[in-house]
C-alpha cells in the first residue's frame, strides 16, 4: 500500500456535534415536525379507509344481497376480485404497486411521486378485500414518498441528504402508532435500515420527532372521529408466572419450529413470486381465489368463521388470546396451517407488509403448544410472536420488543423466554435460509 505523501491533507470524518449545532439541522427538524402532521393524518385516513372497505365488502355487501350474515364461500369471489384489482394495478401503473413483500420489509428509500397512486391502490385492494398482509409496508412507502414530494415542491433540487432524512421522517410519522408505540415503529425502521456509527442519532432524531408528532395526530384523530387509533393492542392478557426450566426448554422448541416454518413460507412465496411476475394478472387472480379457498376449507373443517384466516391478523390477535379456551389443540393447529398457507400465497402475489401475519401465525402456534405440559398460555403466545417475527423479518431486537411490549407488565415477565426463542429462531433461520442481507446504506454527507 503506497504511503500517503507528506503534507497531503487528511479528510476529517464528519463531526455529528457540529452538524447538530448547525442552522441547517434545526431547519430540518422544523420541516420534519411540520410534515409529520399531514402525513400522519393521511396515514390515519388510509387505515380508516381500509377498515371501512373490510366492513363494506365482508359484512355490508352480503347483507345488501339478501344473505343473513356472510357465507363462508364469500371469501372465494372476494379474493378473486382482489387478485384482479391488484394484478391490474401492478401491471399497468408506475411503481409496480410497491415493493414485493416476499423479499422482506423494504426501507431502501422513498418511492417516486408517480408510484404513489399505484402503491395506494394495490394496498387498498390487498388489505381491504382480505389478503393476508399488513399495512406497515405501504404506509412506510407512502409516508416517505409524500414527504419527499412535499420537500421538492418547496425546493426544486434539494440535497440528497436532506431528501433521505425527510423521507425517512415521513415513514416514521406514517407508522407512528401502528405498532402500539412511536418508539417501536422508530426502532423497526432503525434496525431495518441498517444505520450505524456516529451519524445514527443525527439521522434518527428527525424521524423520532416526526413519529412523536404523528402519534399525537393519530391519538387526536382517533378521539375526534371515534374510530380509535388503529394501533396494535391487547386488552386482556392472562397472568404469566415467572419462567421455569421447562419453559426455557419450550423456548428452544418454539425457536426451532418458527425458523423452519418461516423459511418454508418464505421460500414458497419467492417461488410463487417468479410466476406472478411473468403472468401478473392471471396468476394474481388464481392466487386470490386460492386464498379464499383456504379460508373456506378452514371454516368447513373447524366451524370457525372464514374471516379468521383472512386479513393481516392485527385486530384478531387480542380475540385469539382472550378466547383461546374456545379453541381445541386441533383447531389451533388447523389455524396455523391455513393462515400460513394464505400468508404464503399473499406474500407471493399481493402487496402489503409481512409483520402482522407472521405475528398471528406465531401466536397461534404458541397457543397450540401451550396445550402440552409445562408451557403457560401467555408465555407460548409471546414466544411464538417473537420467534415467527424474527424468522420472517430477520430483525431480532424488533421481534423481542414486538412480543414483549404488546403484553404490558406480563411481557416483562416472559421477556427472558422470548429472547431465547428469538435468538434460536434467528440463528437457525440464518443457517438454513437463502436470504442475503442488503448492503448497508452509505453514511450521509456532513453537509
Amino acid at each position: 500500500m503506497p504511503a500517503k505523501p507528506v503534507g497531503e491533507p487528511t479528510a476529517a470524518p464528519p463531526n455529528p456535534f457540529a452538524i447538530v449545532r448547525s442552522r441547517g439541522y434545526v431547519v430540518v427538524l422544523v420541516i420534519t415536525a411540520v410534515i409529520g402532521v399531514p402525513i400522519s393524518a393521511a396515514a390515519f385516513g388510509f387505515l380508516a379507509l381500509v377498515s371501512e372497505l373490510q366492513s363494506l365488502t365482508w359484512t355490508d355487501l352480503p347483507r345488501s344481497l339478501g344473505f343473513h350474515g356472510t357465507p363462508d364461500w364469500w371469501a372465494v369471489p372476494l379474493l378473486t376480485v382482489a387478485g384482479l384489482l391488484v394484478g391490474a394495478t401492478v401491471r399497468y401503473l408506475p411503481g409496480g404497486g410497491g415493493h414485493k413483500p416476499a423479499e422482506g420489509l423494504n426501507t431502501s428509500g422513498a418511492p417516486s411521486v408517480a408510484a404513489i397512486p399505484g402503491i395506494a391502490l394495490a394496498a387498498l385492494a390487498t388489505l381491504g378485500l382480505g389478503a393476508v398482509l399488513g399495512p406497515e409496508a405501504p404506509l412506510i412507502a407512502l409516508g416517505g414518498g409524500l414527504a419527499v414530494a412535499a420537500v421538492r415542491l418547496v425546493r426544486r433540487n434539494p440535497p440528497p441528504t436532506v431528501v433521505s432524512v425527510i423521507g425517512a421522517a415521513g415513514s416514521f410519522a406514517a407508522i407512528s402508532e401502528l405498532l402500539g408505540s412511536p418508539l417501536l415503529g422508530a426502532f423497526l425502521l432503525m434496525e431495518a435500515s441498517g444505520l450505524s456509527g456516529p451519524m445514527l442519532g443525527i439521522v434518527l432524531v428527525p424521524g423520532l420527532l416526526a413519529a412523536g408528532v404523528g402519534s399525537l395526530i393519530f391519538t387526536g384523530l382517533g378521539s375526534w372521529t371515534g374510530l380509535g387509533t388503529y394501533s396494535l393492542a391487547l386488552h386482556q392478557v392472562p397472568h404469566a408466572p415467572r419462567p421455569d426450566i421447562a419453559e426455557f426448554g419450550w423456548a428452544i422448541v418454539v425457536g426451532l419450529a418458527a425458523a423452519v416454518v418461516g423459511e418454508g413460507i418464505r421460500r414458497l412465496a419467492l417461488r410463487l413470486q417468479v410466476h406472478a411476475d411473468r403472468r401478473r394478472i392471471p396468476v394474481t387472480v388464481l392466487v386470490g381465489a386460492a386464498v379464499g379457498a383456504v379460508a373456506l376449507g378452514y371454516a368447513e373443517a373447524t366451524g370457525k368463521p372464514a374471516s379468521g384466516i383472512l386479513y393481516s391478523g392485527q385486530d384478531a390477535l387480542g380475540p385469539l388470546l382472550s378466547d383461546s379456551a374456545t379453541y381445541s389443540a386441533g383447531a389451533l393447529v388447523m389455524l396455523v396451517l391455513c393462515k400460513s398457507a394464505a400468508y404464503c400465497l399473499s406474500l407471493g402475489a399481493f402487496r402489503g407488509g409481512p409483520i402482522f401475519p407472521s405475528m398471528f401465525v406465531g401466536a397461534a402456534g404458541g397457543l397450540a403448544l401451550s396445550h402440552l405440559p409445562g408451557l403457560n398460555i401467555t408465555a407460548g403466545f409471546a414466544m411464538g410472536i417473537g420467534a415467527m417475527a424474527v424468522a420472517m423479518l430477520k430483525l431480532p431486537m424488533t421481534a423481542v420488543l414486538l412480543a414483549t411490549l404488546l403484553l404490558g407488565s406480563d411481557g416483562l415477565t416472559v421477556m427472558p423466554l422470548v429472547i431465547v426463542a428469538v435468538v434460536v429462531s434467528y440463528v437457525v433461520s440464518l443457517r438454513i435460509t437463502t436470504w442475503t442481507p442488503p448492503p448497508p446504506p452509505a453514511e450521509p454527507a456532513a453537509g
